[in-house]
């Protein structure tokens, strides 16, 4: 698949992550810490530039073997505002959404941005009919970003809890 390595997304520029990036992305998430612990398994206290550092060498790697897209999300200002991705884990002709948000920029309609921006890259590559996004079901925040980007709730399904916050319901989402 070739995605762009920057994505335009109405207020937000959507680009490649760069290894000089780790500094900020590490101090994102540690500011974030109290809305990412409780849904994402890999936020923990201890998140610093080399656990940064190895999530954007993983992301690098996923583009070279087509697997994983991973953007950094910048504001109009150039400033962090999340992490956003397609994952190519769900199987023939989708591809899945996954994302986070730095606390201090939510409820600006970023994650809506981004998700718009990067299904509408995904249903242009050859073979990719839908784009799916999933949350545990005690996260509705992820459910009205999908919402809000006309994805239609599909499924909801046991899965094992992975992180703190899970309730073990997982809510999956499609586009078309």
């Amino acid at each position: 698949m070739d995605f762009p390595d920057v994505i335009e997304a109405e207020d937000i520029t959507l680009r490649r992550w760069r290894p000089e990036d780790a500094g900020e992305l590490a101090a994102a998430v540690q500011a974030s810490l109290p809305e990412l612990v409780p849904f994402m398994p890999w936020a923990h206290e201890g998140y610093e530039a080399g656990a940064a550092g190895i999530f954007i060498d993983i992301a690098t790697d996923g583009w070279a073997d087509s697997t994983q897209w991973n953007y950094a999300a910048q504001d109009r200002a150039g400033t962090l505002v999340g992490s956003f991705g397609l994952h190519d884990r769900i199987g023939e002709g989708a591809l899945e959404i996954g994302y986070w948000l730095h606390s201090a920029h939510t409820g600006r309609g970023y994650a809506t941005m981004a998700a718009s921006a990067l299904t509408r890259a995904a249903l242009e590559q050859p073979g990719i009919d839908r784009v799916v996004i999933k949350h545990d079901a005690a996260n509705p925040a992820s459910g009205a970003v999908a919402a809000r980007a006309g994805f239609h709730e599909v499924t909801r399904r046991d899965h094992e809890i992975t992180a703190p916050g899970e309730v073990g319901v997982q809510v999956t989402w499609e586009y078309p």
